[in-house]
């Protein structure tokens, strides 16, 4: 276990790192910390060349209840309620959700994948962090709401952009116009999650040993296809064929693809090195 920071902890494996929500609201709701720190760690587990997957998930009883609003009036409150509220004031409300968008925006960012793993409650911003991660996968208790709705605010961490190529327009819309409640039978049939696992704790069994099957692979070639996707979402398929070929002909020869050939050859697992 490493990381010294106050709404999260992260801990590394052999090539798989777990970003754990913590608080230090109730529910790991989302304060000033996190939206300081969550930027910073994920920063750092994208240099480190040890961490081939990364994992998000809550600790207790919850994913996150999502914003922390009392925690964030400190900030939050002079820029929606001082006299006047004119210019200035709107230039740093602004800034500061600019700034709060780091949050979800290092996790799309991030070269490895990003897998979130989600039991109990997912509101608000904890949807904005799971619409950034790779794929999501959740426990039959898990429950989903966009919630932002109910207390007047347009959701602007990133949900509204992301959720669409997940789940579609009209689910999407849905869930903004009406802050409603989401099961997981529901949400694996809006394809919102991958995969629905009966307790919280089969479910961090299951994403821990698909984490494993990725961090096997060739990291780079992983890194690749992560980037290669990420491009081709708003481009059409012949300009997605041509930067693919025109990756894989910068990236194509390492020393993994020579130990796969190896490995295959002598019938052995391979050992990929990320070279």
């Amino acid at each position: 276990m490493d990381g010294t920071y106050r709404s999260l902890r992260i801990e590394k494996g052999e090539g798989v790192a777990e970003l754990v929500l913590t608080g230090p609201g109730k529910g790991n709701a989302m304060g000033p910390d996190f939206w300081r720190e969550m930027p910073e760690a994920l920063r750092a587990l994208d240099d480190d060349d040890a961490v081939r997957v990364v994992l998000v998930r809550g600790e207790g009883n919850h994913f996150t209840y999502g914003l922390d609003l009392m925690g964030m009036m400190e900030s939050l409150g002079p820029l929606l309620t001082s006299e006047g509220n004119l210019a200035l004031e709107r230039s740093r409300l602004l800034k500061l959700i600019g700034e709060m968008q780091q949050a979800t925006e290092g996790v799309a960012r991030c070269k490895k994948p990003v897998i979130a793993v989600v039991h109990g409650w997912c509101i608000g911003g904890g949807m904005d962090l799971i619409a950034a991660c790779d794929f999501r996968y959740c426990s039959q208790e898990a429950k989903f709401s966009l919630r932002e709705v109910k207390v007047g605010i347009v959701a602007d961490l990133g949900a509204l952009q992301r959720l669409p190529r997940i789940i579609g327009e009209g689910n999407t819309r849905e869930l903004a116009y009406t802050g409603g409640d989401v099961d997981a039978a529901r949400a694996l049939r809006m394809g919102l999650v991958n995969e629905v696992f009966p307790t919280p704790e089969a479910l961090l069994t299951e994403a821990r040993a698909t984490a494993r099957r990725i961090a096997d692979n060739p990291p780079l070639v992983i890194q690749g296809a992560k980037q290669v996707m990420e491009y081709c979402a708003d481009k059409s398929i012949a300009d997605g064929l041509r930067y693919v070929a025109v990756w894989n002909s910068a990236f194509l020869q390492s020393h993994d693809l020579t130990e796969a050939f190896s490995a295959f050859a002598e019938r052995r697992p391979p050992r990929f090195q990320g070279r």
